[in-house]
């Protein structure tokens, strides 16, 4: 189990959404989140006269909400900032890096893992432990994270944060953002309240919760990571590679989820429909040629259970027997990027993306995978002579998930500041 306090999350890079001030109906309300996010977006400290310049607002209105804002904790003044025409110099302003922050939670796998964000976007406690979760009895594993989670937000109190809230990352379909979890089939969940266990757990700090898919947290979370030069990817397919496979969905900045909130279960498109039974119940899904347990067996190596192995996890020994250049691995990593490609090529000629983002153990196995998953997807997809996608290995890696979790909790109070601030009484 570690720590890492204080580490830089990359600024939200989404453009502005300023539409003008509202004049109807909440129009504080309205005003407040564009206030906000002028000062969330911004590179540089912003003053009152660059938001009411901005937005449209009055001088005097756009004092009144920054008011607001400071008098909630969620902007702080930073000092003086120079006038671009010269003159006198104005107040900047800038996110509070001790106001509200979100907890994210992942329960995968191999592994639970906990971190808090805070409002300015960077990561002040996290918490990461190994294990074998696969066929452990919901409450069990949930009671865990509830201690880790617990342990995070004992430390983020006394670094001074406000909680304003925790969202949950678990690998199957679940209804966004308050569940059920229909079904994990790795973990070997199903039907389940998960946010319900989840608050039974004793040591769970009592804050707002939430859901999701961790494929569709990763995907938010590159989302807000991507680099900022124009013509930087808005649309692309977030492929989260570890014992199963998920992908998160963006289009036009926007993370699809589908009807039910149950799309991108890539890992169990069918790659041959003769192959090996899967834990879904299916047959011949991607993951069991491209996950890393189909991986290790394909190279005649043991999966290991946790970190059982010698206190090594599966992607480890991937990585590491990939790097002695062992025929029996380099021959299995050739045969999952293949596989993967067939399967994201078809992803492709249905969804029309500009990019493909290897991301989770993928991302450290791109050296070995990624030439032969744009083999696939540069000979079976359609529109490639025209516009062929990017395919790139993760800005986050294996991170992704509890980031993007954190993260959701964030953009929360950045949307909607109006509801922090009447719960703070501000």
């Amino acid at each position: 189990m570690n720590e890492i306090r204080a580490e830089r999350w990359p600024a939200s890079r989404r453009p502005r959404r300023t539409t003008g001030p509202a004049r109807q109906s909440g129009m504080r309300e309205h005003n407040l989140a564009l206030a906000l996010r002028e000062i969330a977006f911004a590179h540089t400290p912003v003053s009152r006269a660059d938001i009411a310049s901005a937005t449209g607002l009055t001088r005097a209105t756009a004092s009144s909400l920054v008011d607001a804002l400071v008098g909630a904790g969620l902007v702080v003044e930073s000092g003086p900032t120079a006038r671009p025409r010269g003159g006198r110099p104005a107040t900047g302003l800038v996110l509070s890096s001790t106001g509200p922050a979100g907890i994210g939670i992942e329960v995968n796998v191999d592994y639970v893992a906990v971190c808090v964000m805070d409002l300015a976007g960077v990561v002040r406690h996290r918490r990461i432990e190994g294990g074998d979760w696969r066929d452990v009895p919901a409450p069990e594993a949930l009671a865990r994270a509830a201690s880790l989670t617990a342990d995070v937000a004992r430390s983020a109190r006394r670094s001074g944060l406000r909680l304003a809230g925790a969202a949950l990352a678990v690998p199957g379909l679940v209804q966004a953002p308050y569940g059920p979890l229909q079904l994990a089939p790795n973990l070997g969940w199903q039907d389940l309240d998960v946010l319900a266990v989840l608050r039974d757990a004793p040591d769970l700090p009592a804050v707002p919760l939430t859901v999701d898919n961790e494929a569709n947290f990763a995907a938010l979370a590159e989302l807000y990571a991507a680099p900022a030069e124009p013509g930087a990817p808005r649309s692309f397919l977030h492929v989260s590679g570890e014992i199963g496979i998920g992908s998160g969905i963006v289009l036009n900045g926007a993370l699809v989820r589908g009807r039910h909130g149950w799309s991108g279960e890539l890992g169990h498109l069918t790659v041959s429909p003769d192959g090996p039974d899967c834990t879904c119940g299916s047959r011949g899904c991607l993951e069991q040629y491209a996950g890393l347990d189909a991986i290790l067996r394909a190279a005649g190596l043991p999966a290991p259970r946790g970190t059982s192995l010698g206190g090594v996890s599966a992607v480890e020994r991937i990585v590491e027997t990939a790097k002695t250049a062992d025929p029996s691995m380099l021959a299995a990593l050739e045969s999952a990027g293949t596989a993967l490609g067939v399967a994201l090529a078809g992803a492709l000629n249905l969804l029309d993306l500009d990019a493909v983002v290897l991301g989770g153990a993928y991302a450290r196995l791109a050296p070995w995978i990624l030439e032969f998953v744009e083999q696939e997807i540069g000979g079976r997809l359609l529109s490639a002579p025209w516009s062929a996608p990017q395919v790139r290995a993760s800005l986050l890696q294996a991170d992704a998930a509890v980031l993007g979790a954190a993260r959701s909790v964030v953009q929360g109070v950045v949307d909607d500041p109006a509801s922090w601030v009447a719960r703070v009484g501000a």
